[in-house]
């Protein structure tokens, strides 16, 4: 595909989504940013909820994973499902009870003032490090297929400022109550461009008779425990990951939160939940239909000087590339500008609210309107200073790193929150933010050298289990002997 055409599809798609983000958000207030005044319908919510959880990352990502690992992810997915019943019964109903803008805000009304804040900056680094990663990974992309391509190139920090400014404008007046109505029509267009891909890369003559026999469709791994595909890992990492990032996120939670009551909360969070196990599965079969199609027409996945590719790179070479109609190139550029942005909006918006509501406390603010205005600006703007950055540090250690600190910092939350849930202690709340630096300290030595003290084991996702294991038993050492 040239330049001009991908250019043309994101202008057509964004005067779209500039549409529908003003109609919904023209009258928007102070509550309707930060909560769609909560009185969003649940089955829109559950709609948009599933483009905002899939990212870019994860739109080339999961195809791409399929030669290496098969379809072991859906293993995690299944864990996901378990953990949104959870999320739906325990979380849902205490949050709808305190009435809270922030959900961090539960934190000091059951701990204290240290707690919250705690809470509040452990999200805010997890959140602006995931969001400037997934942005990057979407600006890198365009940088490849259009900025690098023009007559004159355009910078990379252009290209950036550029990327973050349409985010912003997506978000800026209505907050949550736009999101929910944008994030649906990126859900829409990005299931439908997995579909329709699915379609065209069938017409283009795949052999799928014996797909139920090949290692890229095997799912369920009960081998070897060491491993970071075993299933029981992957299952309960999923159950305890959504919870955290999902349950303890205020991105996500900020649109569950947007429902009128608890019951249609629920109802939006379950049934989101059975959406995700369908698209991700479109997602991986799609996966192994590229590879398969690659395999059996003799296609070389190797960049233009010989690099083999990495499986984030196939999905995007094969549909771009004139292996199938520009009408698959067309479709992947619409799925993954949705997935990338649907993400990207969803998190500035929270960033704003945690910091205006939960690190500020400006909520009960005469000038909140004011406030929240230049926070939301100051937001972006980091948000694009901190994608810059990672450009500049390029590399994959740097950008595993980064979702390594991003799954640290969730781990914490996970614990304080459970600790909460499940005991009616109190504990010295001027000591957590040593509990929650030293906690991640101890996983990170026990990760390094896993290999070597535990005769070969792998350290996967279950960092964030021991993570809040460990804040959980730290919390267990403050517990006040007497009450306040």
């Amino acid at each position: 595909m040239n330049p001009l055409t991908i250019l043309i599809v994101i202008a057509c798609y964004f005067a779209l989504l500039f549409f529908i983000s003003y109609l919904a958000g023209r009258k928007a207030d102070n509550a309707g940013f930060f909560s769609g005044n909560r009185s969003s319908n649940w089955l829109l919510v559950a709609m948009s909820t599933i483009g905002a959880a899939i990212s870019g990352v994860t739109f080339v990502s999961v195809p791409g994973m399929v030669a290496t690992s098969g379809w072991a992810y859906m293993q995690m997915v299944l864990g996901f499902t378990v953990g949104q019943f959870l999320i739906a019964y325990v979380l849902i109903p205490l949050y709808y009870k305190l009435n809270l803008t922030s959900i961090y805000q539960y934190l000091q009304q059951r701990f204290g003032m240290n707690t919250y804040k705690s809470g509040a900056w452990l999200f805010f680094v997890s959140k602006m490090l995931g969001a400037s990663v997934r942005l990057f990974v979407v600006s890198e992309v365009l940088q490849l297929l259009v900025f690098n391509r023009l007559a004159t190139p355009v910078p990379f920090g252009v290209n950036a400022i550029l990327t973050v400014l349409v985010v912003y404008l997506c978000t800026f007046k209505g907050g949550v109550k736009s999101l929910i109505w944008t994030d649906l029509l990126k859900t829409c267009c990005l299931i439908l461009s997995v579909a329709l891909c699915i379609y065209f890369v069938l017409r283009a003559g795949v052999n799928i008779d014996s797909w139920t026999a090949n290692d890229m469709t095997r799912m369920f791994f009960f081998d070897n425990p060491k491993e970071g595909s075993y299933f029981w890992k992957q299952f309960l990492a999923g159950v305890f990951l959504v919870i955290a990032t999902t349950g303890l996120d205020q991105d996500l939670m900020q649109r569950t939160l947007s429902c009128k009551n608890p019951r249609e909360s629920q109802k939006n969070l379950i049934v989101g939940a059975m959406m995700q196990i369908v698209v991700i599965g479109l997602f991986l079969f799609l996966g192994f239909l590229l590879y398969s199609y690659a395999n059996q027409t003799g296609v070389a996945l190797v960049s233009a000087d010989g690099v083999p590719l990495k499986g984030d790179d196939v999905f995007p070479f094969l549909a771009t590339s004139g292996y199938f109609p520009v009408v698959v190139g067309v479709l992947f550029i619409i799925g993954f500008i949705a997935a990338a942005y649907s993400a990207a909006g969803g998190a500035l918006t929270a960033l704003t609210t945690s910091f205006t509501v939960d690190i500020l406390n400006k909520e009960q603010d005469v000038n909140l309107t004011k406030i929240r205005t230049l926070v939301h600006i100051g937001m972006a703007v980091l948000m694009a200073l901190c994608i810059y950055i990672i450009h500049l540090l390029n590399n994959d250690s740097v950008i595993q790193t980064v979702y390594k600190v991003a799954s640290y910092t969730y781990g914490p939350l996970l614990g304080m929150f459970c600790f909460g849930i499940f005991t009616k202690k109190q504990v010295r709340d001027s000591w957590i933010p040593v509990v929650v630096i030293v906690a991640p300290v101890i996983t990170w030595i026990l990760d390094v050298n896993s290999v070597t003290w535990f005769a070969g084991y792998v350290f996967s996702h279950e960092r964030l289990i021991l993570n809040a294991l460990l804040t959980f038993i730290g919390m267990i050492f403050l517990v006040r002997t007497t009450k306040k």
